[in-house]
């Protein structure tokens, strides 16, 4: 994907990050926690413009909850309230076992993508994801298993070695579908040019997502739109709206994006062109 998908005006894919399992409502109060409010904001985001929503599960007391059973209830009501979305789970973790990093994969249905870490990182001051090549091989083969499309996170260069790397000793569905992270942390430092660097090391035939976190959400979108990539927003991974502002909702930051994006004169795909764009 290049500068010249952006001309010929290929459609932008929006996926809303709902809630993550980081920080909750201490953060920002319109934060969903419960399935019922993440079922609500994906369809408020969905309506807004945004084809897949990245989900997390949390448990009843807002800490964050890997179980199936947690997973299937968001689902449920995302069904329950959305139209047609793209569900894509979240199995990333610090200091999960790694057993317990499946399980958002067994929901029945499953979900149509689920996001995989390519490597190890830490975030914060006690944040540690270990994500061992181990862990990535096996998370991948039940999602082959399951017809899960994987969402690859690159989070640093070394990521992108990772990358390369799985392409080459397992099977993955084309076209494969990295998300390039900038922020703080081991995360690549949230410069443009490192956004070209990492779309010009990506596999041949690879399609691209772009997030930054906090206050670079919006202009690595708007890099990401202009370069013929995908898009990521919402509250997980920033719960401002501008400085000193805390944002209203999920769908708020997937409308400003849209309003970027068909500014820019690109169009914003639906979730059936999303599906056709990333072959699930």
């Amino acid at each position: 994907m290049t500068y010249d998908d952006y001309l010929a005006g290929e459609p932008v894919i929006v996926t809303a990050a709902l809630t993550g399992g980081v920080h909750g409502k201490e953060a920002n109060p319109n934060l969903p926690e419960s399935p019922d409010e993440i079922g609500r904001a994906a369809a408020a985001a969905e309506a807004a413009g945004a084809a897949v929503v990245h989900v997390h599960a949390r448990e009843p007391n807002g800490e964050r909850s890997f179980a199936t059973e947690r997973f299937q209830a968001v689902d449920d009501a995302i069904r329950e309230h959305a139209d047609d979305v793209v569900i894509q789970h979240s199995t990333g973790g610090t200091a999960a076992p790694d057993d317990v990093r499946h399980q958002p994969l067994r929901t029945d249905p499953p979900p149509e993508m689920a996001s995989l870490d390519m490597g190890p990182l830490n975030r914060y001051d006690h944040l540690t994801s270990e994500n061992t090549r181990a862990l990535v091989d096996s998370l991948l083969a039940e999602m082959r298993e399951r017809g899960v499309k994987p969402e690859l996170e690159v989070f640093n260069d070394g990521h992108l070695n990772e990358v390369h790397g799985l392409l080459e000793r397992a099977d993955v569905a084309d076209p494969p579908y990295a998300t390039l992270i900038f922020g703080g942390g081991t995360l690549t430092p949230p410069r443009p040019e490192n956004l070209l660097h990492a779309i010009r090391n990506l596999p041949e035939g690879a399609t691209f997502n772009t997030l930054g976190f906090g206050r670079h959400q919006l202009p690595f979108a708007t890099l990401g739109i202009l370069l013929g990539g995908h898009v990521r927003v919402g509250l997980e991974d920033n719960v401002y709206y501008r400085r000193g502002e805390l944002a209203e909702s999920n769908a708020q930051l997937v409308q400003r994006v849209v309003d970027v994006a068909e500014t820019l004169g690109r169009p914003v795909a639906t979730p059936d062109q999303a599906r056709e764009i990333l072959g699930l």
